[in-house]
């Protein structure tokens, strides 16, 4: 039986997702709780892997197992043998043909940042501190020229190893609240560090060291040299993938 898994945790004591022998990984905790339910090795997939200290609202996995366990079992019993920081929120049977990654349709991110002249203690741990007052008009306007189909390389790593620049970019909104401004955008997929370095980009021009129109300007010019600097990972969050509804997933993770 294969089965999908929405799993949320706090990124911030993490060497990222993925399972590496000598650092604390998230993959790594979630597949020994569930091979302590399933009483069997489980390894897991996930829909888009995170790097450290980025935390996810909805990371969806999917994994097979023979063990009969309820929804219900898959979850507490995980839940049981897993820290603080990781908490698995829903279980489903899904057919064979479902796959975390490849069937995902969409994914959706949010960066948070705290804007006003004292720094973060309580929230601390996720988000990124902005001292400067943004011009959050400003950021909306100038990201909407990432919308749509193009090649990102001006906000890819050079440590990425996606194939293609090319990806769809289906909104991207910055909005206000009190003294938080977050970005959200979603899209077809994400190269490595695309978020971060699209916020890194966003906030001179939000404190109007550049014009609106620079965003642009360094989308075609597809150079990663000459655009703003990698923003932290504390402010970032995987908010969920999005699967076609014939899946029968929970609501946050559906077209």
């Amino acid at each position: 039986m294969r089965l999908a898994l929405g799993i949320e945790y706090d990124g911030t004591d993490f060497c990222g997702w993925q399972r590496l022998s000598h650092e604390r990984s998230v993959q790594a905790e979630v597949e020994a709780a569930l091979t302590f339910v399933a009483a069997h090795p489980v390894e897991v997939t996930c829909a888009g892997r995170t790097d450290a200290g980025v935390h996810a609202r909805c990371q969806v996995v999917h994994f097979d197992s023979d063990a009969t366990r309820s929804e219900r079992a898959w979850v507490l019993g995980a839940n049981s043998r897993l820290a603080r920081d990781v908490a698995v929120l829903w279980a489903r049977p899904v057919a064979d043909g479902f796959h975390a990654r490849f069937g995902a349709r969409a994914r959706r991110y949010r960066y948070t940042i705290l804007n006003r002249p004292v720094r973060a203690a309580l929230a601390a741990r996720f988000v990124t501190w902005e001292r400067v007052p943004l011009d959050v008009e400003a950021m909306q306007r100038a990201a909407q020229a990432l919308v749509g189909e193009h090649d990102f390389s001006a906000f890819r790593t050079v440590a990425c190893q996606a194939n293609s620049p090319m990806r769809n970019v289906h909104a991207i909104a910055v909005a206000r609240r009190g003294d938080e401004v977050a970005i959200e955008i979603e899209a077809n997929a994400f190269l490595h560090h695309m978020v971060r370095n699209i916020v890194g980009s966003l906030l001179p021009i939000g404190r109007g060291e550049r014009a609106e129109a620079w965003l642009a300007e360094l989308l075609h010019g597809r150079d990663r040299s000459v655009a703003g600097p990698t923003a932290p990972a504390s402010g970032l969050a995987f908010l969920a993938p999005r699967y076609p509804a014939e899946w029968n997933l929970p609501p946050e993770v559906t077209l």
